[in-house]
């Protein structure tokens, strides 16, 4: 978000409560440590390095909430097995609810974020099934399977992760009327999609150039979407 608008850099959230998706009683809370200021406008972007390779120490996150602290260990060694392979220095969370603060539901998950030299993040996240909702997960299954969705986020590339395609596109879009251009990998089948409704609401079309994969470019093609923002202001104002 700092690449459209401007954030504070003490700005951050965290959570006191959380829980497993389920159709149970479930509910997670989130705190902001401090307030965020009210946004007027996105300004346009210019966002086509994705950095030429993954710093190490990239922090991630293992979450577990009414089931033995165990599954954190299993998880992580599980992840780390693979991860390991390709970078040696990776460091993981743990973050274990219990009690009153763990909600209703039980289960694990595990987040993991890579980073590249120039401050592009690419994600991937996985978690257990719900209780009662299709097959158990192990959690050495979940942290190898998770561990491979970061490494095919790494290999598609791009600026953005498939997951947030849709979202970097919606911001282009009602930024301001200036040209933005942001590299992404392969698009997702959603972001197709979403391409569609933007055309259907805002009557914008981008233009998508192909990024063959090169010296400069490695993994996967890339594409360069460009379009020219709608000028979008919020119009929201203070309560007193």
């Amino acid at each position: 978000m700092q690449d459209w608008v401007w954030i504070d850099q003490n700005v951050g959230t965290s959570g006191l409560r959380g829980t497993t998706p389920s159709w149970s009683k479930g509910y997670e809370t989130w705190d902001c440590l401090s307030k965020l200021p009210v946004v007027k406008t996105y300004h346009g972007v210019d966002w086509i390095t994705q950095g030429p390779r993954m710093t190490p120490l990239t922090p991630s996150c293992r979450y577990s909430v009414r089931v033995s602290p165990q599954m954190a260990n299993r998880i992580v060694d599980s992840a780390r097995s693979i991860l390991n392979k390709f970078l040696p220095d990776i460091y993981i969370y743990t973050d274990h609810m219990k009690g009153i603060n763990s909600g209703k539901s039980p289960g694990f998950g595990l987040s993991l974020v890579a980073e590249t030299t120039n401050g592009t993040f690419l994600s991937a996240e996985l978690a257990s099934n719900p209780q009662g909702q299709g097959a158990a997960m192990l959690p050495e299954d979940l942290g190898r399977n998770c561990a491979r969705l970061l490494l095919e986020e790494i290999y598609r590339g791009g600026c953005v992760d498939s997951t947030n395609q849709s979202l970097a596109l919606l911001l282009m879009t009602l930024g301001q009327q200036d040209v933005s251009k942001v590299l992404l990998g392969p698009l997702s089948p959603y972001t197709i999609e979403f391409l569609r409704h933007l055309k259907s609401f805002f009557q914008i079309m981008f233009k998508i150039e192909t990024k063959p994969c090169g010296e400069e470019l490695k993994g996967g093609d890339k594409v360069l979407m460009t379009c020219v923002g709608i000028g979008f202001s919020n119009l929201s104002k203070t309560l007193k």
